[in-house]
């Protein structure tokens, strides 16, 4: 029986797996089939090993595809003869595996004139796709691993060379090559050393802009339920879970299949999910969100890790996601091209967006936790969980009460810069221990500015849309309450909350219900 796999390489035969034979195509028709020489580069587990390889038995009966891997091969870095040796006998290896005459291989691999050895390597190229009975395809996984990126730089030059020289007549060399890795070899300037960053254009540059969209559209992630659900027959409505699971991820590749893996694996099964039919509804892909939100995976870790070695991305996400700041998306600023290439954050409307809805919500926890004032405000929800959990449902309009009372109480006093900053901060800590190993919030990205947060919150397969909102006036009022409504109808709700925190000092403190339309709309205003 196959599994959802999160680790190293899919394996068709072993794991449910999205059909990539599309995108394959497309890759081959526009890049490889023309001579391209191009770079894969997105962020950790996004696919790029599972495309080479798709791509390679998509071809292997009309060329010889050589895949190497650079991971975990810093020591081949240290000198030039290292370097090309390495780099020889992983090639010869691949040769063996794809089944090359043993001619061509023994003449790849006779011992290397180490006076000289990247000339030694250009010819060797040359003569090995001069006597090849098929055109050959170089595949390098792993192409930003190297502790001493200069060395790497050369072996790109060479490439490079061969390329131009090809495209004159004056040499043979790979039909295509194809890197793959997370650092763009544009971005390997970043490691080198300051005197030698004036190479930082010679490397790479015939390389053909890869703009194909390796995350999963919906479309694609029910294609692969299909294939799990004639295995186990479980009745769920594929079209919805493939589109809550998209919600999520954004198609992002690992984070997809960790959803699923979840709920075959251990949200059927467990509390409140007798089996499977139980785990593939909605409210499991909730609480199998949650799991994969506080999970210790790979690819969650490292996005810490990078914003503690980036602290000004730290900051900017920061202030995106808690005040609504609008930052520009621009590809020329060193920090949030990272953050683009490591597949953290998009563009939406020309805006710097996290880029799925599981990495925004690892953030605000990361965030939240970090916060001096969040002891407080967590102890008070914690001490009042019992009124606000009442057989087993979230009475949303009890939290809302005691929250006003409890900010009256702490923060009345805080001048208006402190409340606009920290305003909903404060209520997501309060949030967050009431729902915490139940339900699951999010925050929704196209409401999200200085003045409104549309916070979704599902508990039990019971969903409630906040606004949360700073007061500026009656007419901005109102709009906000047309806006929450036309909101509602997207969610197929009646009802909707709202929170807001007013410096107006005519204010009406208190809990008050308008109706708009069909639609009830219950305020609560500190």
């Amino acid at each position: 029986m196959r599994s959802f796999n999160t680790e190293v390489v899919c394996n068709p035969q072993k794991h449910y797996m999205v059909d990539i034979s599309d995108k394959v195509d497309r890759i081959i028709a526009k890049y490889v089939e023309n001579g391209k020489y191009f770079s894969i580069n997105r962020g950790r587990q996004y696919g790029k090993t599972s495309t080479l390889r798709a791509i390679s038995r998509k071809l292997h009966e009309k060329y010889y595809c050589i895949q190497i891997s650079l991971a975990w091969s810093n020591a081949i870095f240290k000198s030039d003869a290292q370097l090309v040796t390495s780099f020889i006998r992983r090639v010869s290896k691949s040769m063996r595996q794809i089944r090359m005459p043993e001619k061509v291989i023994q003449n790849w691999s006779r011992p290397l004139d180490i006076d000289d050895p990247f000339s030694e390597l250009d010819v060797r190229i040359t003569e090995l796709c001069l006597n090849s009975d098929r055109e050959v395809i170089l595949m390098i996984d792993e192409a930003d691993r190297a502790s001493d990126n200069q060395k790497m730089l050369q072996l790109l030059e060479l490439l490079r060379d061969k390329y131009i020289d090809r495209e004159d007549g004056l040499d043979q060399t790979f039909k295509s090559v194809i890197l793959a890795g997370v650092y763009d070899i544009k971005n390997l300037k970043l490691k080198l050393r300051p005197e030698e960053e004036h190479r930082y254009n010679s490397p790479w540059n015939v390389a053909a802009e890869f703009d194909e969209d390796l995350s999963f559209s919906t479309s694609d992630i029910a294609g692969m339920l299909r294939v799990y659900e004639n295995d186990h027959q479980t009745g769920m409505d594929i079209r919805m879970i493939s589109e809550i699971i998209y919600d999520y991820t954004s198609g992002y590749p690992v984070l997809v299949s960790a959803m699923c893996k979840r709920l075959d694996e251990n949200v059927a099964g467990s509390s409140g999910f007798p089996n499977h039919t139980a785990a593939w509804t909605r409210e499991g892909v909730v609480v199998a969100a949650r799991m994969v939100e506080t999970s210790n995976m790979a690819l969650l870790e490292d996005m810490i890790k990078q914003l503690k070695d980036y602290p000004e991305l730290k900051e900017t996400l920061r202030s995106i996601l808690f005040e609504g700041e609008s930052v520009a998306f621009n590809t020329h600023n060193e920090v949030l091209n990272l953050a683009r290439m490591f597949d953290y954050i998009k563009s939406v409307n020309g805006q710097v967006a996290v880029s799925n809805r599981i990495f925004e919500v690892v953030l605000y926890d990361y965030f939240l936790s970090e916060e001096k004032i969040d002891n407080v405000t967590k102890k008070d929800a914690e001490l009042n969980k019992s009124q606000f959990i009442i057989d087993g449902r979230l009475d949303m309009e009890a939290l809302l009460r005691r929250f006003a009372a409890h900010y009256t109480y702490v923060y009345a006093d805080n001048d208006q810069s402190f409340v606009e900053k920290f305003a909903r901060k404060i209520f997501l800590m309060y949030l967050k221990p009431v729902i915490n190993g139940t339900g699951n919030y999010y925050i929704e990205a196209q409401t999200r500015d200085e003045k409104r947060t549309d916070i979704i919150v599902d508990y039990r397969g019971e969903q409630f849309l906040i606004e949360v909102k700073i007061w500026y006036g009656l007419k901005y009022n109102m709009d906000g309450e047309e806006q929450l409504c036309g909101y509602l109808d997207r969610l197929s709700l009646k009802k909707g909350y709202l929170l807001t925190f007013s410096f107006n000092k005519n204010k009406e403190v208190g809990v008050k219900e308008k109706k708009l339309g069909d639609k009830l709309l219950w305020e609560v205003t500190v």
